[in-house]
């Protein structure tokens, strides 16, 4: 197998599009404490992360999701329970992880190389604005390390069709053996570290950050500014 544990200490963050970050779609509905209650068990039979709260995943417990105990416990869970169709480079479509990185511009490349993707794929013609929300965490734990290995492993290969098959036998490996995660270089953003978290109870001192606008006004480089 390729690398090894390291013991990895340090402050991270994860960037989430702001239509993700919103309170109950139902909510606004509800008068009364009964009608929310009513509301919340509505939509909780379509949102998938409280299906997966409710019945967990695979490898993955109900009893190992984040509690309401836990700061941000919602959007915790969220980034475990959505997942991208086909999967993304350190987990399977079956089950989601919890994504970050040491560099707020390393995250930002992140996503605007994704979400540049999703645009192209959709025939969009680059032209839409989504504003992404910094949220922080901080992790001390022991995690697999893919960093300083040469050659590089295929893993790690920007093309996501070479680098996320090879990503996923890796991390499914891994995480069957109760493994924590996954630390490795940007592969957008050379010289940033990213972090890949299998489990909830890894996230922890969770907290907000600041907002970022991204605009594709006809071709596929954003403008990105903070707001």
């Amino acid at each position: 197998m390729i690398g090894g544990p390291c013991h990895f200490t340090a402050r991270t963050v994860r960037l989430i599009a702001n239509a993700n970050h919103k309170p109950s779609v139902l909510g606004l509905l509800a008068e009364s404490y009964g009608a929310q209650e009513q509301l919340a068990a509505l939509e909780g039979a379509t949102s998938e992360r409280q299906i997966v709260q409710q019945e967990g995943l695979p490898g993955l417990a109900p009893s190992q999701l984040a509690t309401s105990t836990q700061t941000g416990w919602t959007f915790i869970n969220a980034s475990f329970a959505y997942k991208r169709a086909g999967g993304s480079r350190f987990n399977t479509k079956d089950w989601g992880a919890w994504y970050s990185t040491t560099e707020v511009d390393a995250g930002l490349a992140e996503v605007a190389f994704h979400f540049t993707r999703a645009l192209a794929d959709a025939s969009n013609s680059f032209d839409n604005t989504t504003v992404w929300i910094e949220l922080w965490a901080d992790f001390d734990d022991v995690f697999h390390d893919l960093r300083g290995i040469d050659p590089e492993p295929e893993c790690l290969h920007a093309d996501c069709d070479i680098g996320y098959p090879a990503g996923q036998a890796l991390a499914e490996e891994l995480r069957l053996a109760g493994l924590n995660g996954i630390v490795y270089p940007s592969v957008r953003y050379p010289g940033a570290t990213n972090l890949v978290a299998f489990w909830p109870q890894l996230v922890r001192n969770y907290r907000q950050g600041a907002r970022w606008k991204m605009t594709w006004s006809g071709t596929p480089d954003p403008e990105i500014s903070r707001f």
